[in-house]
């Protein structure tokens, strides 16, 4: 899949829906060959998250030490010396060999999460700033290895969903004053200055990641959409907007059809893990979970472009701090939920994580998992898969899972797929052992 054309160069069809005409089946190729979006997230590199890097954190496990996000990290540490770490941090964790290993497995885009104090820092706030040459370089060797980027706001001032990979866990406060949401533009500023600078290479701005509906007003994050268009619109005029959907149906978002707007996309993410209708589904029904997941995508799709930019192989919530540093997992019952215990007695975490621990039966189930949601997401626009890599959590590691052949490598080359492509049409098949149609 490496042949591919700038998304912008499809601008003008690729993301019709919004001026008011229906989208074709060309328009939802994107890149440098007109392929579906088939990418994987930088996660962990400009907004760290315990369970990505535990190595990080690892000195404050089994202590009294409130150090749970990249707020508390740095304020615990002092600016100096969390500045001092997190260079060698930003040096290594992503390297031009990682890059060069993506577009070797046949990838065409990575998302990259930025949080928004690399850009606008305040006084009393304890990040460090000087991720911006890492960035630069990481999108030379994007560049160099002929795959496509999209810069994603991962985080906002006051917190958009209160999660620690917001940079801060705990409050909700993104909306709480003006302050916060000029401050955002600012930051999309810093990236839409980026993306023009390397308009060869990044071809989207998802303007922030996973605002949570839970505790924002949807006005309110329908009137930021609007104000971060027109801002980076006068910045980098082709570049494509990424809108994320806040929790909300991308059902609820078939209305938004905004004067003038052109060139933007739904984000929606999917995960097993995290509510019990999922995590509690037996392997069989993982699967099947994933055709009603395609009949969806494929019907946002025909309103509003819509993307898949998260998404793992996990069935379990048990990688080391997923849930928050220092915190359990539903899994097991050892985080208290709404089961008040685990998903069915004797659930264990050992070995969920770990590839050497998977048996046949299981590399099998992960190796239909990971086509079966390649499947459905590409009813849609495509996917970004979470993440590139984990220190420890082999069912969120994308490259580890695609050398030991979990992952379709290329993602073309799919045993149990439901898809086939017959002339640049996506065509269901009958005949798929978990659907039916």
């Amino acid at each position: 899949m490496r042949a591919l054309i700038r998304l912008g160069a499809v601008a003008a069809v690729a993301f019709a829906a919004l001026a008011g005409s229906s989208p074709s089946d060309i328009s939802r190729r994107f890149g440098n060959g007109g392929d579906i979006i088939r990418g994987v997230n930088l996660g962990g590199l400009f907004v760290l998250e315990p369970w990505i890097r535990p190595s990080l954190f690892k000195q404050w496990e089994g202590t009294n030490s409130h150090v749970v996000d990249e707020w508390t990290y740095c304020a615990t540490l002092g600016k100096d010396e969390c500045l001092s770490r997190l260079k060698k941090h930003w040096s290594s964790w992503v390297t031009e060999s990682d890059i060069a290993t993506l577009a070797r497995l046949g990838l065409n885009h990575v998302r990259i999460p930025v949080g928004y104090w690399a850009f606008t820092l305040k006084d009393d706030e304890p990040y460090v700033q000087g991720q911006i040459p890492y960035l630069k370089q990481v999108l030379e060797w994007t560049r160099k290895h002929n795959l496509n980027a999209v810069l994603d706001l991962h985080g906002v001032p006051g917190s958009q969903n209160g999660f620690d990979n917001s940079g801060k866990l705990g409050e909700i406060g993104w909306q709480h004053t003006q302050e916060n949401i000029d401050r955002s533009i600012q930051a999309l500023v810093g990236l839409a200055n980026i993306a023009a600078q390397y308009s060869n290479v990044v071809d989207a701005i998802e303007v922030v990641n996973e605002p949570a509906i839970w505790g924002l007003s949807k006005q309110g994050i329908i009137d930021y959409y609007k104000r971060a268009y027109t801002t980076i619109r006068g910045i980098a005029p082709s570049v494509t907007i990424v809108i994320h959907d806040a929790f909300l149906s991308p059902a609820e978002w078939n209305d938004l059809n905004v004067q003038g707007w052109s060139n933007v996309i739904l984000d929606t993410h999917t995960y097993h893990v995290f509510v019990k209708d999922r995590l509690t589904l037996s392997r069989e029904d993982h699967l099947k979970a994933t055709c009603q997941d395609a009949a969806n995508v494929r019907n946002f799709n025909s309103h509003l472009w819509t993307v898949t930019g998260e998404w793992s192989l996990a069935t379990t919530d048990c990688a080391r701090w997923l849930n928050g540093f220092g915190r359990g997992a539903r899994w097991d019952g050892s985080l208290p939920w709404e089961m008040n215990g685990p998903v069915y007695p004797g659930a264990t975490c050992s070995g969920q994580s770990s590839i050497g621990a998977w048996d046949s039966p299981t590399r099998s189930f992960f190796r239909q998992f990971a086509e079966a949601q390649m499947d459905a997401y590409e009813a849609g626009s495509g996917w970004f898969f979470w993440n590139f890599k984990t220190e420890e959590a082999d069912d969120w590691n994308y490259i580890k899972l695609a050398q030991n052949g979990l992952i379709p490598n290329p993602p073309t080359d799919r045993h149990y797929s439901r898809y086939s492509l017959d002339n640049a049409h996506w065509n269901i098949k009958l005949d798929s052992p978990w659907c039916h149609e």
